[in-house]
């Protein structure tokens, strides 16, 4: 599993006109899910993203994680990250999961999140969304499962 992950002041997600999710300071992580991901994969997933550290601490290192600071996590799916763009000037999605896979996968994450952690927030699975977001830095990384 893939999570872009994003330090943010704030982020949002809206369907169709209305704001389904939203977080102040914390991450926004785009989630992907590629063939082969299993839940092993997703629970690591998400250790990685509440003990990354990414915030800074009082020196303005980047020492503290989302565990610590207690900031929102933002989970969104985005499938689009588990495209091969090595070649041409269209993606492949060729090792993306099946949607019902990748489905099933990003609802146990948000799941587990939601059980392991309480400022957890998600967009909805499928829909064309609208992500806003301010990122603080900028600071993104890629993380993988």
């Amino acid at each position: 599993m893939i999570g872009l992950i994003q330090r943010v002041s704030e982020a949002s997600v809206a369907v169709d006109g209305e704001t389904i999710a939203a977080i102040d300071r914390g991450l926004l992580a785009l989630i992907g899910v590629e063939k082969g991901d299993d839940l092993r994969r997703a629970d690591r997933l998400l250790e990685r993203l509440l003990g990354y550290r990414v915030f800074p601490d009082e020196l303005g290192r980047m020492n503290l994680s989302l565990r610590t600071t207690g900031g929102g996590l933002l989970l969104v799916p985005q499938f689009t990250l588990a495209a091969d763009t090595r070649k041409g000037t269209r993606a492949s999605f060729t090792s993306a999961a099946p949607p019902t896979d990748g489905e099933r996968l990003y609802d146990y994450l948000v799941a587990q999140a939601n059980a392991t952690y309480p400022h957890v927030q998600c967009g909805r699975f499928g829909a064309d969304m609208q992500v806003a977001l301010v990122n603080d830095g900028p600071v993104t990384f890629w993380l993988q499962g």
